[in-house]
């Protein structure tokens, strides 16, 4: 089988070498140079854009949507029928429905895939995917994302599975906030902020921010940016779309979206780590969480 992987980030980096130890790999980057990185380190193929089509299965992983939009519309000419494009952006449910339509006028089809597990995850080949889209296609594309993935689940219809990531994101930004505030009241009234997360972690308020991130990268003061705080808020305004389509009540998760969007404007977007929306906290407070 010969497959296609454009996008190679922090993600798409790892996940296209996983498949490329099992299938012909074509792969291809915005910027050229990481591709040809890409062949010489896992043996994959740096190719021009309109030579992806010629894979059965084209994997995308872009930061928006809308990048996404844009290259089908590139490769649009080139795409042939029965190609199945797999899309793991983290994007909106509604464009990704509109991509699916432009795509399945030249009998392309389509599923918005999208991955957890972070960069650590897809190096170890564990990443988890939320997968919407029809049951045949993601039972044709299942067997091949194992080739990185341990957890792939078929979560819905079309848009299922960009509306699933963004409100894992959302949950992931009340867990980063909430552990904020609470480390920050317990510093000012003296108590040790390591000591207080070591009791945490064995009590009932823990969670995978307090067990995997916010002593690596709060505590320690090294925010390694590994997903950037702007990223996360864009997530946000994806899961606020999700939830004014559903109408459905959620003053919690609107209400944290604020806090993102001030803190991406006081903190940083795209050159910081998500987890340096503490900063905004500690800015408020007058200390830092140590």
């Amino acid at each position: 089988m010969k497959v296609g992987f454009i996008g190679l980030g922090a993600m798409g980096y790892p996940l296209a070498g996983h498949l490329a130890k099992k299938y012909e790999t074509l792969v291809w980057n915005r910027t050229f140079a990481k591709a040809e990185a890409h062949a010489r380190e896992f043996g994959s193929r740096a190719v021009e854009l309109p030579e992806l089509a010629q894979v059965e299965i084209l994997f995308t992983c872009l930061p928006t949507s809308l990048e996404v939009d844009q290259l089908a519309q590139r490769l649009l000419p080139y795409l042939r029928p029965g190609t199945l494009w797999v899309d793991h952006t983290s994007g909106e449910p509604e464009l990704a429905q509109k991509t699916a339509r432009m795509l399945q006028e030249k009998g392309v089809s389509y599923l918005d895939a999208c991955l957890s597990g972070g960069v650590a995850g897809a190096l170890q080949a564990r990443a988890t995917v939320m997968a919407g889209g029809a049951a045949e296609d993601f039972a044709r594309a299942k067997p091949v994302m194992e080739a990185y993935a341990a957890k792939i689940v078929h979560v819905g219809p079309l848009g299922s599975g960009h509306a699933v990531k963004a409100v894992n994101n959302a949950l992931l930004a009340v867990n980063l906030w909430a552990l904020s505030e609470g480390m920050v009241a317990l510093v000012k009234q003296g108590v040790n902020a390591g000591l207080a997360l070591e009791v945490i972690n064995a009590s009932s308020g823990r969670s995978n921010v307090s067990e995997n991130l916010f002593g690596q990268r709060v505590i320690s003061r090294e925010f390694p940016n590994t997903f950037a705080l702007g990223l996360l808020a864009k997530d946000l305004g994806i899961c606020a779309k999700v939830l004014e389509a559903a109408a459905t009540p959620a003053p919690m998760l609107r209400q944290v979206r604020e806090f993102f969007e001030i803190a991406k404007r006081e903190v940083g977007a795209t050159e910081v780590d998500h987890t340096a929306v503490a900063k905004l906290l500690e800015k408020w407070a007058g200390l830092e969480i140590k």
